[in-house]
């Protein structure tokens, strides 16, 4: 399982009703997957701040955080996401 991967599949304990992960990696570096980009809507981000919902997400990744260089987080209410 490549990194992207492994970032979509810990992201599900957040229940997303919407999840994709794109490996950014081409734009940065060279053959290294190091850069991630990730768009995730779910109701757990309901009533919490841009920061809080960053902070819930890198919970999520837990030991997978210090495995890449760099992950761009859109983070939406099912509501935001329409």
């Amino acid at each position: 399982m490549d990194m992207r991967e492994r970032i979509q599949q810990a992201m599900q304990t957040l229940h997303p009703v919407h999840a994709e992960v794109h490996d950014e990696s081409h734009m940065h570096s060279r053959g290294q997957q190091t850069h991630y980009k990730a768009v995730i809507v779910s109701e757990c981000f309901h009533g919490l701040t841009p920061v809080r919902r960053h902070q819930t997400v890198y919970a999520a990744l837990g030991d997978l955080m210090p495995q890449f260089h760099a992950l761009a987080l859109h983070t939406y209410t099912p509501d935001e996401w329409e």
